[in-house]
């Protein structure tokens, strides 16, 4: 059928609904209006909207008209692996099409180095780059003589200048994106400039390529070769860009250029996301990047949040979209306040606890509630800075890092279960599993040629066998995904014993047998996964969790970055010092559900603006009970009892006007 011709009706959505709903649930009219529309549009949707369902609906029913009468295919572009390779688990076996030519599913990266970086590479300098990473990048970088002296006299700028400077399009130095004027070395002519382009000019003829490489040297391809849009649209005569706030400028930028092309596209091309959630790398985006098209559809209903706190949660939109929360009846919580001061700042967690289990015990918040809950501030506390550390000083800023080495298989899949259940993705299980494979690999003396150090990392192993053994990547990543999955569901045992089958046929591609990793890969000694716990230099916060003794509640804890993308049961917002000033005091008027007038010139408002995304992202994670904590300096009662919040007070004395409206203050 001709990609012109497609009509979406309801039986294809009967269709895709038996797959990914079941015959428990039927999308609503929002949802389907999205899935029928094939115009280039925008889809905004809030938190816990089940945008990327609907996306798999509508790849579902497209596939079945796979091939197009004109030989073109589908685009399905996501952030992360792992996103990528939760489309495939969720709608692969029902449209092997979807994952063959002409279309293509893969994050923005791989789209990026496939059909335009490589190609264009190949054709300049007659041979294929030989790694595109910035890790491999990082490790062939090297200080030439004649920079030596600079270099020491600037150690401020040393990194950027060695690790993020970047050959541009008119291959002069730059830092990352920026214009050339923005880097440190302002002549031109000098012998350390020139030494240090000629370092980066022979990083790139070697094939060394960091990730911003490939999207300069694609920009490049397009000016050169303006066909390639032309070629590219009729590739791909749908295009779908999940998650689209997390695109950056040079991202989003390409993807406009190529298939939105002014409007003249052939392509129609579906963008999806939502605004408000755009944070990342510990950093708040502000810029307006993503620009509406004139045609929006929204998706105002929210699969995960409580109408109460859906209501909390809509004022700090930025800007403020209407959602409508699930009815929980009787069962729908309050948004909470918990008032402290500086004596009773340790009894904030002990209170929230206490709030949970009174909750789990009146059958208002599950039982057996998965996910978990979490606490979490947007400021660490580091540098005498109130943040987190202050609400519990036995927070770890490194323990949420996975640790690598352990001492047998099975203690990979136990601990990468607990990373897992406290990032709630399957990102963190994903590595932990890919590093048991590498501990295999250099017990049994696997040797990575083309690393100085001798061994592989994560990104040189997968890279190693998707350029050399094709067939058995693709086979690994569709179980690796499937152990991810065992894994989170708490099906170790099956994880274990299908990887422990499963590692001498990968150990095959190394010229290898199982030989000296035997006990490592058979050992299931309990007592010494145990023991590399104790051996932990702070075994209390070894993870990252709070165990209240007196309720049995435990509590992830960690940053608002950590948690972005995270459903919970329970969240507990803590606020911080960021430049100066608190959550409560910069957004009293979002607290007071009025609609905010902050400016959108990016140079007005920032730190409000920021304070707005972190917010939103932060209130916007739990199913059923949201709490903030906030010191009494800071706290306006009319502001808050006026506007629905439940005020738990835990120090004292409590003041003259709200007594005989509290609860008795927790004392520890």
């Amino acid at each position: 059928m001709s990609p012109h011709n497609i009509e979406i009706t309801d039986e294809d959505i009967s269709y895709a609904e038996s797959i990914l709903l079941g015959n428990k649930d039927t999308f609503d009219n929002e949802r389907k209006a999205f899935i029928k529309n094939l115009d280039t549009i925008d889809l905004q949707a809030v938190p816990g909207s089940g945008k990327t369902t609907v996306l798999l609906a509508k790849l579902l029913i497209l596939e079945r008209h796979l091939p197009f009468e004109d030989g073109s295919g589908i685009l399905a572009i996501s952030h992360t692996n792992a996103a990528v390779d939760e489309i495939k688990y969720s709608i692969g076996r029902y449209c092997p099409k979807l994952f063959a030519y002409p279309s293509f599913v893969g994050t923005i990266q791989s789209f990026v180095d496939q059909f335009l970086a490589i190609p264009y590479y190949t054709q300049v300098y007659k041979k294929r780059p030989w790694r595109i990473d910035d890790e491999s990048y990082e490790e062939s970088v090297y200080i030439p003589c004649k920079a030596h002296a600079w270099l020491n006299n600037n150690p401020y700028q040393k990194e950027a200048v060695l690790y993020k400077s970047r050959l541009n399009e008119n291959d002069e130095l730059s830092l990352a994106f920026n214009d050339s004027d923005s880097f440190p070395l302002k002549i031109k002519t000098s012998d350390t400039y020139i030494s240090l382009l000629d370092m980066k000019q022979a990083l790139r003829e070697n094939g060394v390529l960091c990730y911003d490489d490939a999207y300069i040297l694609a920009t490049k391809a397009i000016k050169t070769y303006p066909i390639l849009k032309c070629l590219l649209q009729k590739r791909f005569r749908y295009v779908f860009v999940d998650e689209m706030q997390d695109m950056d400028s040079h991202q989003y930028h390409l993807l406009e250029q190529i298939f939105f092309d002014g409007g003249n596209s052939f392509s129609i091309y579906q963008r999806i996301g939502d605004k408000n959630q755009a944070i990342f790398s510990g950093d708040v985006k502000l810029e307006e990047i993503w620009k509406n098209r004139i045609s929006v559809l929204f998706i105002t209903g929210s699969c995960r949040l409580s109408s109460s706190i859906a209501k909390t949660v809509e004022p700090f939109g930025m800007p403020r979209e209407t959602i409508t929360g699930k009815d929980l009846g009787d069962n729908d919580l309050p948004p909470h306040t918990i008032i402290f001061d500086d004596n009773s700042i340790s009894n904030v967690l002990p209170k929230f606890c206490e709030l949970v289990r009174k909750y789990i015990d009146e059958g208002k918040i599950p039982r057996n509630h998965k996910p978990h809950i979490k606490a979490i501030a947007w400021r660490k506390g580091e540098d005498g800075k109130f943040g987190l550390k202050n609400y519990w000083p036995e927070f770890e800023t490194n323990a949420s890092k996975s640790k690598t080495d352990y001492p047998n298989l099975k203690s990979y899949l136990l601990f990468a279960k607990k990373e897992g259940s406290q990032n709630n993705d399957l990102e963190s299980i994903y590595k932990s599993i890919l590093n048991a494979f590498l501990k295999v690999l250099r017990l049994e003396q696997v040797r990575n040629p083309e690393s100085k150090t001798g061994h592989f990392s994560i990104v040189s192993l997968q890279k190693h066998l998707k350029n050399n053994h094709t067939d058995f990547y693709e086979d690994f990543r569709l179980r690796l995904f499937h152990w991810c999955q065992d894994v989170y569901a708490e099906r170790i045992n099956k994880a274990f014993a299908d990887i422990k089958n499963f590692i001498p046929q990968s150990l095959k591609c190394f010229g290898k047998t199982l030989e000296k990793a035997v006990d490592f890969v058979n050992d299931e000694s309990l007592q010494t996964i145990s023991s590399t716990h104790e051996a932990s230099d702070n075994p209390k916060a070894k993870d990252n969790v709070y165990r209240c003794e007196k309720t049995g509640i435990e509590v992830q804890v960690g940053t608002v970055h950590s948690v972005k993308g995270q459903t919970h049961t329970a969240t507990l917002y803590m606020e911080s010092n960021y430049y100066g000033d608190y959550e409560s005091n910069r957004l009293k008027v979002c607290f007071q559900s009025k609609n905010h007038n902050f400016s959108t010139n990016p140079n007005k408002d920032v730190r409000k603006k920021e304070s707005l995304r972190m917010v939103y992202v932060g209130f916007s994670r739990p199913t059923h009970l949201l709490c903030f904590a906030v010191h009494k300096d800071r706290f306006n009662d009319n502001i808050f009892r006026n506007n629905g919040w439940q005020i738990c007070t835990i120090y004292w004395p409590i003041p003259c006007r709200l007594r005989n409206k509290q609860e008795k203050p927790f004392v520890k």
